[in-house]
């Protein structure tokens, strides 16, 4: 319930610490985990002070309980563990501090941790950040590396040299972070998005060497398996050894097996690539020696033709062709001609014998009314009537006698 207060009747602090104890006061126990990170048992002291956090969220809550609650665990429980605990929240008013009274804590096992990664792992899946198309190739020749490590740690040597042995040009933005314990998580994540803004680094590598399954715990947390989904650089997985497979494995985009197999699949190696250039090289002068020697094949054969050895020889096959058909066309035309002539003349001997001129100058007239018509029957002219006799040297008039 809201408490009513104003700038002219303020609450005292010690009012506002009753109220605040008395609201907590009414919350019930509830269990709470978390991994400790400060454990403090003092010998001969009645009451044991440890520190709870959650690695996810950077977030700590103060615990107490008696001795005899802890001496349960003490054998199994230090500080790094992860464990269960049944407290009630208490406030403590004189300092304005909030802590929980344990009443019972338990250890998480390994199976259990396990059991709650694949429960992730399923919940992730589902939501496609391990699905195969979301992945983003690895660039050939980076020219710069962001990596993720422990300070001064065998990963981060082993990246470093094996690349650099690689290819001796290659260049690496560090980040060096906690790898286990309480801070890895956040500090993992700010150094992969810090990497993942900087637009020069092509890729960026995320080592750690091999540890138990709670030494690995941070690379199995859900905020970094988020961080890692949402990179648009291409992000290289290299925790732990061969059997090791956290989630961070399973969202990035290449995992590989060591720090050392890392460094073999970011860079290529110089001399692989001497040699790959060498046996190109070699390829592409075969290849271009092979096409000059056929090609000087095929210019040999061409230059044994007979047309390139004499090219005048089919011209000179070709005129005599020319001439021989000019020949006979000549005598083909004068055949045609002369048998035209013959005909004509033939026709034309026919043509004057059987014309009406050849008929008059052997004597026979032909009679011609005015009208120019000529009298074939006496009974088309009358008594009296005069014609037009014409002959072979001319014509004369005549007079129709009764």
């Amino acid at each position: 319930m809201a408490v009513n207060s104003t700038p002219e009747s303020p609450l005292p602090v010690g009012e506002v610490s009753r109220l605040i104890g008395g609201w907590i006061d009414r919350l019930g126990a509830v269990w709470v985990e978390g991994q400790i990170t400060q454990l403090s048992r003092r010998p001969g002291a009645g009451v044991v002070f440890l520190t709870l956090r959650d690695p996810s969220y950077d977030i700590s809550v103060s615990v107490t309980c008696y001795r005899q609650v802890f001496d349960a665990v003490a054998d199994v429980v230090g500080e790094g563990a992860r464990v269960v605990v049944h407290a009630k929240p208490e406030w403590y008013a004189p300092r304005g501090q909030l802590s929980l009274r344990a009443a019972e804590i338990k250890p998480v096992g390994v199976g259990e941790l396990l059991a709650r990664l694949e429960q992730l792992k399923k919940a992730l899946a589902r939501e496609g950040l391990f699905a195969a198309e979301r992945k983003k190739p690895l660039p050939f020749l980076p020219q710069l590396i962001g990596l993720v490590c422990g300070r001064a740690s065998a990963a981060e040597r082993d990246v470093l040299e094996n690349a650099r042995h690689r290819w001796p040009a290659v260049r690496f933005e560090v980040r060096n972070v906690p790898v286990q314990g309480v801070h890895a998580v956040p500090q993992v994540v700010q150094a992969v998005k810090e990497l993942d803004a900087m637009d020069d680094v092509d890729v960026i590598v995320v080592a750690r060497g091999g540890g138990s399954v709670e030494d690995l715990l941070p690379f199995s947390d859900e905020q970094l398996v988020r961080a890692v989904a949402q990179c648009r650089t291409p992000v290289v997985s290299a925790i732990g050894h061969e059997p090791d497979s956290p989630l961070l494995d399973l969202v990035a985009d290449l995992r590989a097996s060591t720090p050392t197999d890392a460094a073999k699949k970011v860079v290529p190696d110089v001399g692989e690539e001497y040699e790959r250039v060498r046996q190109l090289r070699d390829r592409a002068r075969r290849c271009v020696a092979a096409f000059v020697d056929r090609e000087e094949r095929g210019l040999a054969h061409a230059l044994t033709r007979p047309s390139i050895q004499d090219p005048h020889r089919m011209i000179d096959d070709r005129a005599e062709q020319v001439t021989a058909l000019l020949e006979r066309g000549r005598r083909t035309l004068r055949h045609h001609l002369d048998r035209a002539d013959s005909e004509l003349t033939h026709t034309h001997a026919r043509v004057v014998a059987l014309s009406p001129a050849a008929t008059l100058k052997r004597g026979y007239a032909v009679l011609q009314r005015a009208d120019g018509h000529a009298v074939r029957d006496p009974g088309e002219v009358e008594a009296g009537e005069a014609l037009r006799a014409r002959v072979a040297e001319g014509d004369f008039s005549v007079r129709v006698d009764a």
